[in-house]
């Protein structure tokens, strides 16, 4: 009797229904949020669902996402880094100037942009984790210090703030179409980033829900002293969370520098700020061990969308602002009851 009561209360508990499944996904409330940006801006803006409008979406969306994806899997992990938009910068940097400076192929920069930002983002995990410091003031220093190195040293070789044009020089034309080329498909242009964007929500998607990896990036999360315990590597997964992060700044970094050719030193600051909006839409939680990747993309998506259907519908670009800050909110909140309800539920 005992045991066939047994039986039937752990089936039960294992047994839900597909819409409770639906409902506890994390980016659950972010593609409701996604789906009325749609029809909304549909409504309001003519031309919206045209097939050029949507490019211009995707594009910004991507420019986005591509960064959103990463640090999305490191709020996963319980932390935040707001260095991500300067390295960004900084990444670009180091490729043009390397490559202006030391007359090589541009692969040359590209190669060496990407060893030093991935070491810009393994010393941000190795100072969090050595010193016990909140990535707040880990993360903060490093955008203060990339802030200023970024003008100071792009003024000290280039003699202004901004590099010199690498057009011309050898290499350019297959770093531009890798990094900033434009498909046409049917007529329309697409930015290659959109691929880039994808690729990247993919592999973190598989990277999450299919990986030991993506267990540990959950733990640590949820609860690092309790992770630890039982095994999880959490100094390595910290650092290779952070390191992720540098690996979307470099890939951003060639794209806004291979796009224009030449770099100014001042863009990026602020930007680190949208991508964990883009996450925090998308069902990320700030205290860690909660969120997805397909979430991040869903988020920077409604960016995209937001920040373009204000200009179609012809609207004051002023109250961009308004609109993300309010989009932040009712997400959070939505996201917020939706992970109560599918508790309560379990």
């Amino acid at each position: 009797m005992s045991a066939t009561l047994e039986r039937t209360s752990d089936e039960r508990i294992l047994h839900t229904s597909p819409l409770r499944r639906l409902l506890s996904r994390p980016e659950f409330g972010s593609v409701v949020g996604a789906i009325a940006v749609l029809v909304f801006f549909s409504l309001a803006a003519d031309g919206f669902l045209r097939a050029s409008s949507l490019s211009t979406v995707l594009y910004a969306s991507s420019a986005i996402g591509i960064m959103a994806v990463p640090v999305a899997l490191l709020m996963i992990g319980g932390e935040f880094d707001l260095s991500a938009g300067v390295l960004v910068t900084s990444s670009a940097l180091v490729s043009s100037m390397f490559s202006y400076q030391m007359t090589a192929n541009v692969w040359v920069g590209v190669g060496v942009s990407l060893l030093v930002t991935l070491a810009i983002g393994a010393l941000n995990g190795y100072v969090l984790t050595r010193t016990g410091l909140p990535s707040f003031i880990v993360t903060l220093g490093t955008f203060l210090m990339l802030t200023g190195a970024n003008l100071g040293l792009t003024k000290l070789i280039d003699g202004t703030v901004s590099t010199k044009t690498i057009a011309d020089m050898e290499g350019f034309p297959t770093a531009h179409a890798v990094f900033a080329s434009t498909l046409t498909v049917g007529g329309v242009g697409f930015k290659v980033t959109i691929l880039w964007w994808l690729g990247l929500v993919a592999l973190a998607t598989w990277i999450l829900l299919r990986t030991r990896t993506g267990n540990w990036i959950f733990a640590v999360g949820g609860n690092k002293d309790a992770a630890r315990a039982v095994g999880v590597p959490v100094t390595r997964t910290k650092i290779g969370l952070y390191m992720g992060v540098a690996l979307g700044a470099w890939i951003s970094g060639q794209h806004l520098l291979f796009s224009f050719d030449a770099v100014q030193s001042g863009e990026g600051v602020g930007n680190e700020l949208i991508y964990i909006i883009a996450a925090v839409i998308g069902g990320c939680l700030i205290t860690g061990g909660y969120g997805s990747a397909i979430g991040s993309a869903v988020g920077a998506l409604l960016f995209g969308m937001t920040s373009k259907g204000i200009v179609f519908a012809e609207w004051n670009p002023d109250w961009f602002k308004f609109f993300l800050g309010a989009m932040l909110l009712l997400a959070t909140l939505l996201n917020t009851w939706v992970r109560k309800r599918a508790e309560a539920a379990k």
